[in-house]
């Protein structure tokens, strides 16, 4: 890497099949991970003083790691119905990491950076000291439950914009208002922008940040977390940050003077101040005793009966070709097997969509042997005891298997949220009581997949 005020180098790490641009730049022992907004590109942002400045300073006390998300900047370029959904994104984050060599590292998200980073450091609570969410959210639209934000009339309105003006400094004014006047500003920025993304795959990228929702996931996150919002930003309103901050465990939050959505555009030293001294003080953090993760249960359907057509000799079998299967599948989605009884699994999975892709693999080699099972996906914190989880998320998993049909696999609402940009397609089931679990539970059925 180079140092000094040259442009560090940009290197390539791969996620999935797809080569992930990344930079790093500083010598601390300690690591901190920026997971950047819309948009980016690597090395178009050091043509911008002050945002170099940013990095220069996040890099003085830290080894700052930088990357462009799959889709933009210097990353690969893929179709408009191939971008990342949250899973995916948290997969490149991931990735990142491994190819740097960071065990730990304070994971900072901005934007709409933010909800993943949110997910991420739920997910591996092992890989991270800290979470810094800077103007960022874990809903982006209004909704009944969410009265802030845009609304989905006003977001198809800048989707719009963006498909048909792009090319020049759109919405300098609203995201960045200290510099709506500033020409040089406004250059870059429209470069930015050029750079970072085509019209079409803008449009269909804040199409899919339209509906992103991990407000299920924040309880689940017990590493700490600072939380810097500008109160003025008219991109993600303060009351976001409000809401993060109350359903985060300890959560800190810091509301900061000015108008700017990209903060660094102004109050910069306020920024990064907070920044360095949350990380300085997240050294030597505990090891996590809980984790976010993806339950799944299966069952074969019937399995007394058929034992009892078959005899001893041939269900076993049976019972040995499909625990082949089941395992086979689990190795090639990540999925870590949790308990064995008889007929059925439990496994856990760090991404709910892998969970689902799995347990459709899993249906389609047994129907080709004649046996029929169904399943249930729940996302959900799980306390970790050796091998096994424990937890009421477990039971909400089990339950939700028993409510499914035969052949069919039954999610419940968190899955299809953090689900998004999958390819997955759910139906809704209606809302339904589950046995020794409080409250009503909106399920959904995986109709199909793309």
């Amino acid at each position: 890497m180079q140092t000094g005020e040259a442009t560090p180098q940009t290197r390539y790490a791969r996620s999935g099949g797809v080569g992930i641009a990344y930079q790093v730049l500083g010598t601390s022992s300690v690591d901190v991970l920026l997971a950047p907004g819309f948009p980016s590109h690597l090395e178009h942002a050091w043509e911008q003083p002050r945002l170099a400045h940013f990095y220069r300073r996040l890099a003085s006390f830290s080894r700052l790691i930088l990357f462009d998300k799959r889709g933009l900047g210097l990353s690969d370029r893929v179709g408009e119905s191939d971008l990342p959904g949250v899973e995916q994104r948290m997969d490149d984050i991931r990735a990142v990491l491994d190819e740097v060599g960071s065990e730990h590292a304070t994971v900072v998200g901005m934007s709409d950076g933010g909800p993943i980073a949110a997910l991420f450091v739920a997910t591996y609570p092992e890989r991270v000291t800290g979470l810094v969410m800077i103007n960022s959210y874990a809903r982006r639209l209004q909704a009944d439950d969410y009265p802030w934000g845009p609304t989905a009339e006003d977001w198809r309105a800048i989707e719009e914009t963006f498909r048909k003006d792009w090319g020049g400094p759109l919405y300098l004014e609203m995201v960045v208002p200290s510099r709506a006047n500033d020409e040089a500003f406004a250059d870059w920025w429209a470069a930015y922008l050029r750079r970072s993304s085509s019209p079409g795959a803008a449009g269909a990228y804040i199409r899919m940040n339209a509906q992103i929702d991990v407000r299920a996931v924040l309880p689940a996150i017990h590493v700490p977390t600072l939380i810097l919002h500008a109160v003025g930003d008219r991109i993600c309103p303060v009351e976001g940050a409000r809401y993060l901050a109350s359903r985060i465990e300890a959560a800190r939050l810091v509301e900061l003077a000015g108008d700017d959505h990209h903060i660094w555009a102004s109050d910069l030293e306020g920024v990064v101040s907070q920044v360095e001294q949350f990380v300085i003080g997240q050294r030597g953090a505990p090891p996590p005793e809980s984790v976010l993760t993806t339950l799944l249960f299966t069952d074969i359907v019937g399995s007394t009966e058929t034992a009892s057509a078959l005899g001893d000799r041939r269900w076993k079998t049976l019972l040995e070709s499909h625990h082949a299967v089941v395992r086979r599948e689990l190795e090639r989605y990540r999925g870590v097997e949790v308990d064995t009884t008889g007929d059925g699994f439990l496994a856990m999975f760090d991404g709910p969509a892998r969970a689902v892709r799995c347990v459709l693999a899993i249906k389609d080699a047994l129907a080709e042997v004649g046996v029929v099972i169904r399943a249930g996906v729940h996302t959900s914190e799980v306390e970790l005891a050796g091998r096994n989880v424990r937890g009421v998320g477990v039971h909400i998993a089990a339950r939700v298997m028993t409510a499914a049909q035969p052949d069919e696999v039954l999610v419940t609402r968190v899955v299809r949220d953090l689900a998004v940009g999958s390819g997955l397609t759910f139906a809704e089931r209606g809302q339904h009581a589950l046995k020794g679990v409080p409250g009503e539970w909106e399920l959904l059925s995986v109709a199909d997949r793309t």
